[in-house]
């Protein structure tokens, strides 16, 4: 169930920071208010999280995924291209995270 919860911060940070750039400065009222439910939905969620597994390991996976989905919605989204130097990032993160699911003591396996 831990991972669910964490799966549902993921999600709702990478809604949040998605709808960042629709805000214009938060001038704009419903993109404002997704980014601000968005983040407040991650951060509830996130703590949940933080009751089972430690602090480091969870925001590594929290962030390292956000980071990469956030990155994939912003070329599908709003046409912005990483450069290799950012797809090469973006994949030594992806391998962060795998390697801390398959191979940590510190969170449990599925």
């Amino acid at each position: 169930m831990t991972y669910f919860y964490l799966a549902i911060a993921i999600v709702a940070e990478v809604i949040g920071t998605s709808a960042l750039k629709a805000t214009e400065g938060f001038t704009k009222f419903w993109p404002s208010l997704t980014v601000v439910v968005g983040y407040v939905l991650s951060f509830y969620y996130l703590s949940i999280v933080l009751k089972y597994f430690p602090i480091g390991v969870t925001y590594a996976i929290w962030s390292g995924a956000g980071v990469v989905l956030v990155a994939i919605i912003g070329f599908l989204w709003y046409k912005q291209t990483p450069d290799l130097a950012a797809v090469i990032g973006m994949g030594l993160i992806v391998a962060g995270v795998i390697v801390i699911h398959a191979f940590s003591k510190t969170v449990e396996h599925l």
